[in-house]
């Protein structure tokens, strides 16, 4: 039977390689920390072997014994004394010819030492070696025995036997043992923790399924239409697709941070206050978009936030249209009523046999429209920009500001090259602009007046209002996109798309100081 083989899961292989991470470290420390223990207790015992060596060498009883006819009778006890006392393996004196005067085995005493005492001997060295002799494998230290005159007349050798360093190192092996299945069980049960917190904290996923979702993401940003970024709370980009890389382009720093001011503003924003953000309106380039944003979520913090870029689409600008188209209705049906009262009027002196006042209440009315129309029509040749002008007197209407066009403005040259559909853009930004800053100043008493020239190589066009007038310290901020004096949001655009379609026509825009005590705009534009 075929048995298939499945990789382990996540969860197990960091548990198992956490595991063999914290053997492996074991292992190899216990290791070196045995090596380095059995060297340390050859030192120790080393050491204390030649301390021995030393104090048998320099006692004084038994350098006296050597002068006796029997050494061994008064040596052999003290030696014995001091093995018991240091426990030392064995306690060996000897002469200078090699022959022991003392052994803890009482028969070798008489025979020759079972090592060589040469450099004590010779040299007047104290040595330290490990070796095997007649006790077993040791580690030896040897010292030179002098007499009074500074002669060497002896050696004192003092051995501690391998079998203690044994024994110590089986004792601290033992607990390096209890102490290596602590550390492992430890291991093993935080490896089981680490593994099971970030399985999670990863929502349970497998590493394919991880790289699935990132490739799924990754297709699903690419697959919309509309620009999307993702932002973390330092405005760094964590999430773009390829529509807002080309619509944010020159506008994204080497760092992967956001420089738009806009659209930096409008993340904090979302990331401040935790509540999403619709229909924020954006000038890029020479297009119009509309901004929406909602904060990223997580553990009930907000931890960035997701913006989409859209043009403006066909069905907003029906929304707008019925809008104006609703407006307009609403307009009409004020001028009905407004009609309908001056029917009446006319009526009542139709009735009262009143015609010759009855003519002249009509005549008024007609010749009011009909000198606006004329006028239009006979100083602008261009359609549309007429249309716009004719529009705006309506809208004046409606706000109940006094709109001027001045008699003498004249518009009969306009070059075939000229775009009047892109012009009519700004002549009605800031004919609207004037008429609600007159508005909001004066009310009822706001009046704005118009006046254009193709005199020389320019069309010449003046905007002027009774309004509060643009500040000195704000004339240099008011093209800038998104700075407003308006309350309210989705304002700040209208003398920005001014701004970029007098580039794109190559004209100009001053401001000055109006007659009237507002402002003055005057837009040039070269005919050729």
């Amino acid at each position: 039977m075929l048995i298939l083989w499945r990789r382990p899961k996540l969860l197990g292989q960091m548990i198992g390689l956490i595991s063999m991470v914290v053997f492996l470290t074991i292992l190899f420390v216990s290791a070196i920390f045995f090596t380095l223990m059995g060297d340390l207790a050859e030192k120790s015992l080393g050491s204390q072997a030649m301390t021995v060596a030393k104090m048998a060498a320099q006692n004084e009883t038994i350098i006296q014994a050597f002068d006796d006819p029997n050494p061994p009778l008064r040596i052999q006890p003290i030696a014995e004394s001091i093995r018991q006392s240091t426990g030392a393996g064995y306690v060996v004196i000897g002469n200078k010819h090699n022959v022991r005067y003392s052994h803890h085995i009482t028969k070798h005493i008489g025979k020759k030492m079972g090592t060589s005492s040469r450099e004590s001997l010779s040299a007047g060295k104290s040595v330290v070696y490990k070796g095997t002799g007649i006790s077993g494998s040791a580690i030896k230290a040897k010292a030179p025995i002098y007499n009074k005159k500074g002669e060497i007349i002896g050696v004192a050798s003092v051995g501690f036997l391998t079998t203690e360093v044994d024994k110590a190192r089986n004792a601290y092996w033992l607990k390096l043992l209890c102490f290596t299945l602590f550390i492992s069980l430890f291991g093993i049960t935080g490896a089981v923790t680490i593994a099971k917190r970030v399985k999670k904290l990863i929502f349970n996923l497998e590493p394919e399924e991880i790289s699935f979702l990132f490739k799924e993401k990754e297709a699903t940003l690419e697959s919309i239409r509309d620009a999307t970024i993702a932002v973390n709370n330092d405005h760094h980009i964590t999430s773009i697709n390829k529509r807002a890389r080309n619509l944010l382009e020159g506008q994204i720093s080497e760092k992967g941070k956001i420089t738009n001011s806009r659209l930096v503003g409008m993340a904090e924003s979302i990331i401040d206050q935790k509540t999403s953000i619709v229909r924020q309106r954006f000038l890029f380039g020479h297009q119009l978009y509309v901004a929406d944003g909602a904060p990223i979520w997580q553990n009930n913090q907000t931890k960035g936030a997701v913006l989409t870029i859209r043009p403006v689409s066909e069905i907003e600008k029906i929304e707008e249209e019925m809008s104006a188209v609703k407006s307009i209705t609403d307009n009409i049906r004020a001028q009905n009523h407004e009609y309908l009262n001056k029917l009446n009027t006319i009526y009542g002196l139709i009735v009262l046999e009143q015609y010759d006042e009855a003519r002249s209440f009509i005549a008024d009315e007609v010749k009011e429209r009909q000198d606006v129309v004329v006028f239009l029509t006979s100083s602008v040749k261009d359609p549309y920009i007429a249309a716009c002008l004719l529009g705006k007197i309506h809208r004046s209407k409606e706000m109940k500001v006094h709109f001027q066009i001045d008699e003498d403005s004249n518009l009969s040259v306009v070059p075939s090259s000229f775009d009047t559909k892109l012009f009519v853009t700004v002549l009605g930004n800031m004919i609207d602009n004037a008429m609600e800053a007159a508005v909001r100043l004066r009310g009822d008493e706001a009046v704005v007046r118009v006046s254009f020239t193709d005199i020389g190589h320019e069309l010449i066009f003046d905007i002027e209002d009774n309004g509060p007038g643009i500040p000195l310290e704000e004339q240099d901020r008011i093209f800038e996109e998104g700075f407003t004096t308006k309350d309210g949001d989705n304002h700040g655009i209208g003398l920005a798309i001014v701004k970029n379609t007098l580039q794109k026509l190559k004209g100009d825009l001053y401001l000055s100081k109006s007659s009237f005590g507002g402002a003055q705009f005057t837009i040039t534009i070269p005919k050729a």
